[in-house]
Formats: C-alpha cells, structure tokens, sequence
C-alpha cells in the first residue's frame, strides 16, 4: 500500500480524522491532536516570541526610564510596540490553536493517517510496513512528538507537512506527530502495531535512527 495523499474537508469526513470509513479487517488503536500550549511552545516558539517582545518593549521604553520619566512619558515611548506585539502574540497563538484544532492523527492496526490543514485540508496515508524507525522526543508533562522515517522512494513535501514535520530535514522530510499527550503510551502502541503488520520483532532501545532505508526494525529512540 503505497504513501497516499487524499485531500478532502473534514466537515464532510465519514469517520473522524479519516477520509473514509475503515475496512472491516481494520481499526483505530489510537487516534488524538496536538495539545494547542505544546503545540505553540515546541513549534511556533511562542514563549520565545513572548521574551523577545519584551525586550523590544523595554528596550523601547529604556530612554523614558533612564530619563527617569513619569509614567506617561513611558507609555507615550511605547505606545505602538505594545499593542503591535501582543497582536503578534495573538496570532502566533490563534494560528497554534487552529493546527490544533484542524490536525488530527490516527494509528490503526495497518497505517499511521495524518489529517492536516487549515484552509485546504489534506490526509496522508503512511501504511505501517513503509515506517521505518520512529523517534520519540519528550517535552513537558508527558507531551511529545514522535517522528516517523519511511522506507522507500516516496516523498511528502515538507511544506504540506508543516507543523507536523521533524525540523530542518528538508531534503528527505519525516512526518511527526506534534505535541501528542502521554507520548510514551503512544510511542508503545505504535510499536506493537508496527511488529503486528509486519510480522518482525521491534526494537524499543534507545537507538540512532537508521538512514537505512532497508532497516528491518522499529527502533523506538527516546531523547
């Protein structure tokens, strides 16, 4: 079962999170979003936006302050920094909470399905035995993503995968399940999955990932 790209609208999906109903030797193990805060911090660095608008605002305001100016004279220095940055915030924010909202990941007993897209909404169909190796990479409170490298030729644009995507691989792009809660949980049953579609022994130690494309194991790597 080859890659596929299916796009469609989700409004009119006929099973949530995927474009069609699934067959009956099929079914969902696990299925979940990025959670939005994650999502923000790990892939739009919100929290480093947040320190670099304050330092702007700051750095605009240092003149009035080492002028030992009144309190108007502070806000007049920052009258249009501060607005303009929390706007920017805000949009940083919205647009999190729209990949969250509109993104949806789902590991049955055959395939990994991958539904992204605000505006023009598109599913990726990534058949277990085309997984290579998945990567694991732990955040806060139980939340991570988890990168999956294939086998083979097929290729997905980076760009119709952002955000979920592994950063800076651009020449040979792996898709990664963004901010997901209880990553550890998830990283085992897509393990047990992978070695029940394809028969083989996974391999759930801290590993390299393989850029073997003809690796015959899933090396779960916790980093």
């Amino acid at each position: 079962m080859p890659i596929e790209n299916l796009g469609h609208e989700y409004e009119f999906e006929p099973q949530f999170g995927l474009p069609e109903r699934l067959p009956s030797d099929e079914f969902i193990v696990w299925q979940g979003s990025p959670d939005i805060g994650t999502l923000a911090a790990s892939a739009f660095h919100i929290k480093k936006l947040v320190i670099y608008f304050i330092l702007l605002i700051v750095a605009c305001a240092w003149p009035a302050l080492e002028a030992q100016a009144d309190a108007m004279a502070v806000l007049q220095a920052i009258k249009w920094i501060a607005p303009l940055s929390l706007l920017g915030l805000a949009s940083v924010w919205l647009m999190a909470y729209m990949t969250s909202r509109a993104t949806v990941y789902t590991l049955t007993n055959k395939r990994v399905v991958m539904r992204l897209g605000i505006v023009l909404t598109v599913t990726f169909n990534l058949p277990l035995k085309q997984i290579a190796s998945s990567d694991v990479r732990l955040l806060e409170a139980g939340f991570g993503d988890i990168t999956l490298a294939l086998q083979g030729s097929d290729r997905i644009a980076w760009v119709h995968l952002w955000p979920s995507v592994r950063p800076w691989r651009i020449s040979k792009p792996e898709p990664t399940l963004r901010a997901i809660a209880d990553v550890q949980e998830v990283a085992v049953k897509l393990r047990d999955a992978w070695t029940q579609a394809t028969g083989m022994a996974a391999n759930a130690t801290p590993s390299v990932q393989s850029a073997n494309p003809q690796v015959n194991n899933l090396q779960v790597s916790l980093t």
